[in-house]
């Protein structure tokens, strides 16, 4: 179990696309921060129709990210920027839409951006949420096998109750369960801060 080792210098770059579990999205945040993370946040605007910025902001005390011209200083592009310094972009709650663009390089919005420009700067971890239909179709499964063909991380979904009001596969895993392949994807390597210390010293 990684739920005793702290996150202590290390970045996660927490992306929300649209549905209902973006509100577990708030507390997934919460438990990085609490331990020790520091998390920037990327927003769809679907997933904006679900939660606030404002609550993600009050969580991790930074500022939303919800647009591709709104970059981390005047300069830079926020789809570059955000993934070289993130150790890990997580993708939760992660649709049918967002892991479908995922996985023909579609760059049209902030978060289908982001990750494509985390190619050889970070790895990432998507946490499916959907209808079970959703989830099983042809086109679904062929995007996540070829997903996971070119190193991107998945947990779950989970079988459970659905927003539909129907039970089946595709409810986001929990916080808690997250956040232990976060720590375990995370802990392999030193933070980037500490990697990028080390190579001025």
């Amino acid at each position: 179990m990684q739920s005793d080792k702290p996150l202590t210098h290390y970045e996660a770059l927490l992306c929300l696309t649209g549905g209902i579990a973006c509100y577990k999205s708030a507390d997934l945040a919460s438990k990085l921060v609490q331990a020790g993370c520091g998390v920037s946040v990327a927003m769809t605007s679907a997933a904006r129709r679900f939660i606030t910025p404002l609550t993600l902001q009050t969580v991790t005390s930074r500022a939303v990210y919800r647009s591709l011209w709104q970059g981390t200083r005047k300069y830079e592009s926020g789809h570059i920027s955000l993934t070289e310094l993130a150790d890990l972009m997580i993708v939760a709650p992660a649709t049918a839409d967002i892991m479908a663009k995922m996985a023909t390089g579609i760059a049209d919005d902030l978060i289908s951006s982001l990750a494509l420009s985390s190619t050889g700067e970070c790895p990432v971890l998507i946490a499916p949420a959907m209808n079970t239909r959703m989830w099983n179709a042809p086109a679904t499964q062929a995007n996540v096998a070829r997903l996971r063909e070119w190193g991107f991380h998945f947990i779950g979904p989970s079988n459970g109750r659905l927003a539909c009001g129907t039970t089946g596969e595709g409810r986001m895993c929990e916080p808690a369960e997250i956040l232990e392949e976060i720590k375990k994807i995370m802990l392999q390597r030193p933070p980037k801060r500490k990697r990028h210390h080390e190579s001025q010293a």
